[in-house]
């Protein structure tokens, strides 16, 4: 049995409170994808009848409520998953990853982007990616036992 982990509770909880702003921006349509800083050419191309936008929002909202599952499961607050701690390794690495864009000041500027947009969601994902790592780390020796 793996034992309450906090970080990764709070990881669980920040995923899947992302997956729900995924979905609220589909919901909400395209006042909210501007609200939140998405590309203006996606929202146009929404506006204009093409539900790709939608689509990625959903696919993304999916991966994100998986992730979230992932880190309850590592917490101990749901049965555990499969490949256990090589997901929440994989978790971390992409959240940090795009964290960590915010020391590519370039980034920020490439056609599309807002650099508002860009510099908020990497802070806010880089907290994501250090939950999940921090909280991986103390349940390591948890994650390995067996299930019987």
């Amino acid at each position: 049995m793996i034992s309450r982990n906090n970080w990764l509770l709070i990881a669980g909880s920040l995923s899947i409170a992302a997956a729900l702003l995924h979905l609220a921006c589909i919901a909400g349509g395209p006042a909210w994808y501007r609200a939140v800083g998405a590309p203006e050419p996606l929202i146009g191309a929404l506006e204009r009848g093409n539900p790709a936008l939608a689509y990625i929002t959903a696919g993304i909202a999916v991966i994100l409520a998986i992730w979230g599952a992932y880190a309850f499961a590592g917490a101990g607050l749901i049965r555990r998953l499969p490949l256990m701690r090589t997901a929440l390794i994989i978790i971390s690495a992409i959240y940090l990853a795009r964290g960590l864009m915010i020391v590519d000041p370039q980034r920020f500027t490439e056609p599309g982007r807002s650099s508002t947009f860009m510099l908020w969601t990497s802070l806010i994902v880089l907290v994501f990616g250090l939950t999940y790592a921090i909280g991986t780390w103390r349940a390591w020796s948890a994650l390995s036992a067996k299930k019987v």
